[in-house]
């Protein structure tokens, strides 16, 4: 491959080592690299899943990200903390800003919680190399925070991002470099199902073929790969050869809204009767931030998972013939979808409403069959007393049964207690 005419930056990928386990160590002065720490969504409940657990949890006990509540060791040294997800999103913000007092906003594109991109590129004079910024970085996390972090280096953020993945974390140091030149040596005997962005189905797809490692994905010829994967194909051809021409820079605090959607996994199973509620809250929530947005839509996703007992579900959607982001227009198509594909039987534990082909929000038109104009002014006024007086301010009736759900979810964040 010739690299000549694709560029090269100076990109880190900076992700937080077993963050919320180390926000909970910081909370309580204990070292995270020795504390025996596991954060807990629920404690309460003996299938709470583990969000997070210590690196030295994980070392002595095995311990990972998908345990449960009820796997947890019974280790005299062990602490169980309680998620807080608003303590862990006010510290992924601070951490931001505080790289942000040594590269420019726009050099910042932040990924998720815990983990984010930082262009450095032309900072040498200030800075030095790339591995001594990443050094500084990582001292100036630690020291202000408590929390370790690994740090991967790349000419582009795929390269710095897989590298992060498959060595940064077992470096001594937690940095790792992978430039063009090095892909064949470090990334190609990697199992492609370690390879960031290759998921469960396209990892059995492409071992179907044969493909098992990123070097044999390279080496597959791309005119094949595109004919099975169209486009998809094409990007893995080249990030299998480390080439990836993503932005670097830019504004990536704010992106277009493609969709208004809500989804939640429930606490118990749903009979048919009781998921009523729940669509409503749901409707609800999605409109609301439509309405906010002064954004309207045609096309209501519903997607239904049934209990674990049954398994499957099903997932549709339904376009209208007046874009909207009436919570009845909303709700109404919903149980025609649900009506529809549901199976009559099944226990229902997770649910998922979206609102997409969206459009600004336009004139109403009139109708001789309903007011609209009248269920926008309602909707628009018990969205101003939300934002006034709080999410459970006003609510509809059925959210105050057993089978509501926004009373519960105003308290949290990402499903999680604040």
């Amino acid at each position: 491959m010739d690299y000549s005419m694709y560029p090269r930056n100076d990109v880190l990928c900076i992700d937080m080592r077993s963050f919320y386990a180390s926000v909970e160590c910081a909370k309580r002065g204990m070292d995270p690299k020795t504390a025996l720490l596991a954060v807990v969504g629920d404690p309460s409940r003996s299938g709470s899943i583990v969000l997070a657990a210590s690196p030295a949890l994980k070392k002595k006990h095995g311990i990972s990200n998908v345990s449960r509540y009820f796997e947890l060791p019974d280790d005299p040294q062990l602490v169980i903390a309680e998620a807080h997800m608003g303590d862990y999103l006010e510290v992924s913000v601070e951490i931001t800003k505080t790289i942000m007092n040594y590269v420019p906003q726009e050099a910042i594109h932040v990924y998720s919680v815990d983990e984010l991109w930082v262009t450095i590129t032309g900072l040498q004079k200030l800075y030095g190399p790339p591995r001594e910024t990443a050094r500084l970085l990582q001292h100036q996390i630690r020291e202000q925070f408590g929390i370790e972090c690994a740090i991967g280096i790349g000419d582009n953020k795929f390269l710095a991002k897989v590298v992060m993945d498959i060595h940064a974390k077992k470096a001594d140091d937690g940095i790792a470099v992978c430039r063009y030149e090095n892909v064949e040596r470090l990334l190609w005997p990697t199992p492609i199902e370690d390879i960031w962005g290759i998921g469960r189905r396209m990892t059995r797809n492409l071992n179907r073929m044969g493909i098992v490692t990123l070097g044999q994905l390279a080496k597959h010829p791309l005119k094949y790969l595109q004919k099975h994967y169209g486009i998809m194909g094409e990007q893995l051809y080249y990030h299998a050869w480390g080439i990836d021409l993503s932005p670097v820079t830019g504004s990536f605090i704010k992106t277009e809204q493609k969709s208004y959607g809500h989804g939640i996994t429930l606490l118990r199973d749903y009979e048919k009767e009781e998921i009523y509620a729940c669509f409503l809250d749901l409707c609800e929530e999605a409109c609301r931030r439509a309405r906010r947005d002064d954004k309207e839509g045609r096309t209501i996703h519903l997607g239904v998972g049934y209990a674990k007992e049954t398994g499957g579900g099903f997932s549709r959607s339904m376009s209208i013939q007046t874009r909207t982001n009436s919570t009845m227009d909303v709700y109404k198509t919903v149980i025609t979808l649900f009506e529809r594909f549901y199976d009559g039987e099944s226990k229902i534990r997770r649910v998922y409403i979206s609102l997409t082909n969206l459009n600004d929000e336009a004139d109403i038109q009139l109708s001789f069959f309903n007011d609209r104009t009248k269920e926008k002014d309602v909707g628009e006024v018990m969205d101003r007393i939300r934002d006034k007086f709080g999410t459970t301010a006003i609510l509809r009736a059925t959210s105050f049964t057993n089978s509501g759900i926004t009373i519960e979810r105003s308290n949290k964040i990402g499903g999680h207690n604040a």
